[in-house]
């Protein structure tokens, strides 16, 4: 069974999104929204799929002026059980970082509502490496999924010392992607997730085309060769790490 733990599917970036989905017959999708219309468009895809999963958050660039009603309605779905975990939530400095105030004011509050309905987070940080960590180690959150994880092999280090999960994709794949590497190559397989980040960041061989979760097996193929293991192997500790993450051994 294949888990792709962070995908976004909407029909903004899918003229095929029925076939992209029936590529994943029985297997998991985790199906993450960024803003109220993504949420609502997860939660939706979620009632129609049995294989389909959600977190519902507000991504740090999505911060507007109706940030409040936008946190009031993941609180008002939180209990749906298809939603298993807050998120894409976190800290962007990469464009800008005069709001960095306000982004930390709205990841400090969605933290503190997934530890009120106990549920994990799915993080996302860029360029924002310490404030993230000191923010995730302060407010104390069990579950976490450091989504994308793009840091030193240190800071990997440090995360799994608060024992929580990285993210990775098909950035794994990339020719360039030495420090990535280097973390897949030194950190135990119980401590990573795989992912896509669906449509985006596809990886080798397809590289250029969009993303789609299917593509979740070339990440595990990869890191089977970097760990020089089977890929049977990646597969099922990797699952169990996302049925741990986003408890989904009530559905299984």
């Amino acid at each position: 069974m294949l888990i792709d733990t962070h995908c976004h599917l909407s029909k903004d970036d899918y003229d095929n999104l029925e076939e992209v989905i029936n590529n994943m017959f029985n297997n998991i999708m985790i199906v993450s929204g960024v803003n109220t219309k993504t949420n609502k468009e997860a939660l939706k895809l979620a009632s129609k799929y049995k294989n389909i999963y959600v977190t519902i958050g507000i991504h740090p660039e999505e911060i507007t002026d109706s940030i409040e009603d936008d946190i009031m309605f993941i609180e008002q779905n939180i209990n749906n059980p298809k939603v298993v975990g807050i998120g894409e939530i976190g800290l962007d400095y990469h464009y800008s970082k005069e709001n960095k105030d306000i982004q930390k004011k709205w990841f400090i509050e969605q933290l503190h509502l997934a530890k009120k309905y106990n549920k994990g987070v799915v993080v996302h940080s860029r360029d924002a490496s310490l404030d993230t960590y000191e923010i995730l180690k302060e407010c104390g959150n069990k579950k976490v999924d450091i989504h994308c994880f793009s840091g030193s092999l240190e800071l990997a280090k440090q995360y799994i010392n608060l024992g929580y999960y990285l993210g990775i994709g098909g950035v794994l794949t990339f020719k360039n992607a030495d420090k990535i590497k280097e973390v897949v190559k030194n950190i135990d397989l119980s401590h990573l997730l795989l992912e896509t980040d669906s449509p985006y960041l596809t990886p080798e061989p397809y590289r250029g085309k969009r993303n789609e979760p299917a593509n979740v097996y070339q990440v595990a193929k990869k890191i089977s060769e970097i760990k020089k293991t089977t890929i049977d192997e990646v597969l099922e500790v990797t699952n169990n790490n996302a049925i741990n993450q986003f408890d989904l051994d009530r559905f299984l």
